[in-house]
C-alpha cells in the first residue's frame, strides 16, 4: 500500500461511513477526507451520489481493528476482543485462548507481526 498510510482523522471518517450516514449531509470529518479516501479507493459514490465503503475500505477497517486488538492483548491478556477479530487472530495463530478461559495469550508469530507493523510506522 504505497502512500496509503492513514491518519486517525481518516480512520474516523471511514468508521463514520461504515456506521451509515444519516441524511444527505456528511460531517466535517467525512467531508475533509472524502477526496483522498475515494482517490485511494476506500470510499465510493453510488448512482444516487451517496457515499459508501468499498470492499477495500471494509478490509482496511478490519485490519486496523485486528492491529488494535493484538496490541490490546499484548498490553493486557484479559482484554476483550470482538468475536470476529478474535476468530481471525486465532486462525492466523497470532493469539491463543488462555487455558482458564480468561482472555488470550499472544504468540511469537503475533509478536513478530506487531514488531513488523511498528517498523512500518503503523
Amino acid at each position: 500500500m504505497k502512500n496509503e498510510k492513514l491518519t486517525q482523522d481518516e480512520y474516523d471518517a471511514l468508521n463514520e461511513v461504515a456506521r451509515g450516514l444519516k441524511g444527505d449531509r456528511v460531517s466535517a470529518c467525512v467531508g475533509r477526507n472524502t477526496k483522498r479516501l475515494s482517490g485511494i479507493k476506500l470510499l465510493s459514490f453510488d448512482k444516487k451520489g451517496r457515499l459508501s465503503l468499498t470492499d477495500k475500505g471494509q478490509q482496511t477497517i478490519f485490519v486496523r481493528r485486528c492491529i488494535i486488538g493484538l496490541r490490546a492483548v499484548l498490553a493486557d491478556p484479559l482484554s476483550q476482543l470482538d468475536a470476529d477479530v478474535a476468530t481471525f487472530l486465532g486462525k492466523k495463530a497470532h493469539i491463543l485462548p488462555r487455558e482458564d478461559g480468561s482472555g488470550f495469550d499472544i504468540t511469537d508469530k503475533g509478536r513478530e507481526s506487531l514488531a513488523d507493523i511498528a517498523s512500518q510506522g503503523l
